[in-house]
């Protein structure tokens, strides 16, 4: 693999490292299966790449396209608490919903930003850009991550968690579950929504289909991460999802580059579902793996005994 391809995977797995970030907010300590980052992921992009066509500040069509995103949660968690509808059926309804509104917000199904002002062009030329722009990218999501974990480690941040685990436990005590999901979803696509926006940036394009896959992606950093990272401690974790990201697309982008087993591009979708199916089966045959050999160890034991 060139130092183009890897410098590139290492950005492109930062930049889903935010997705990584939404998704772990929503199936981990929410567990609420959240599928509308589907379309929370394009219309980031879509908001920043218009905004910044029509000559908005980058950092400010950024956070425009934060708040999109954070938008798109809300109505999903308004479909599930609100009107009482399924979970994972509210989230499809919002994610079906956001690709008609990506497509008028854009007025097309693409937008390309080639020399347009980013927020990476004034770090671009302190040197080579194939490294400054995954640094750049990092440093955001290393931001991103410690507001993360100084959240969920904060009086709030236990009623967050609460309610993923035990949400009767959370009403019994006074706290409205309510709540904690609408502003669990927001923010969480409100990251979802900021890495559309940096990919859009990164890649110079921002394209209505850009999010098909996105939750499959975001849902294989979270559980590489965690099999090969273990830990209960939220500042593990959430480490953990981060590097699972960078991981996924560094081994993606090997697979591809080296030409492994007659893979091509065109193949992307079969690898990424052969590594989510690695990473789901994994962590049953090592538990299996222990139990056995604490079997073994409980016979051998006995007859000594």
């Amino acid at each position: 693999m060139s130092a183009f391809a890897f410098f590139g995977a290492l950005e492109l797995g930062l930049v889903y490292g935010l997705v990584a970030l939404g998704v772990y907010l929503t199936f981990r300590v929410l567990d609420f299966p959240d599928l509308s980052v589907d379309g929370s992921f394009p219309m980031g992009a879509a908001v920043a790449a218009t905004a910044i066509v029509a000559g908005i500040n980058p950092w400010l069509a950024t956070g425009m396209a934060i708040v999109a995103g954070s938008m798109t949660g809300w109505v999903t968690a308004f479909l599930a608490v609100r009107c009482g509808i399924l979970h994972l059926l509210a989230s499809i309804l919002t994610m079906i919903a956001a690709f008609s509104i990506n497509i008028r917000i854009m007025g097309r199904p693409n937008v390309a930003l080639l020399g347009e002002e980013t927020i990476l062009t004034p770090f671009e030329s302190i040197g080579d850009p194939m490294l400054i722009r995954p640094l750049v990218v990092g440093v955001l999501v290393l931001v991103a991550a410690m507001f993360i974990i100084r959240l969920l480690n904060s009086d709030f941040g236990l009623g967050l968690r609460a309610t993923g685990v035990n949400a009767r436990m959370v009403r019994a005590q006074g706290g409205s579950t309510s709540f904690y999901t609408y502003f669990g979803l927001a923010l969480s696509n409100g990251f979802v929504g900021f890495a559309g926006a940096l990919f859009a940036q990164t890649n110079s394009f921002a394209d209505v289909t850009s999010g098909v896959g996105t939750i499959v992606v975001g849902l294989a950093a979270v559980i590489l991460g965690q099999t090969l990272i273990p830990g209960r401690r939220i500042w593990v974790a959430v480490t953990a999802v981060i590097v699972g990201s960078v991981l996924y697309r560094l081994a993606v982008a090997f697979a591809l580059s080296s030409g492994m087993f007659g893979l091509q591009a065109s193949d992307l979708n079969l690898v990424t579902a052969v590594l989510v199916a690695v990473a789901l089966i994994a962590p049953k045959m090592k538990a299996k793996y222990k139990a056995k050999q604490k079997l073994q160890q409980a016979r051998t034991n006995k007859e000594v005994a």
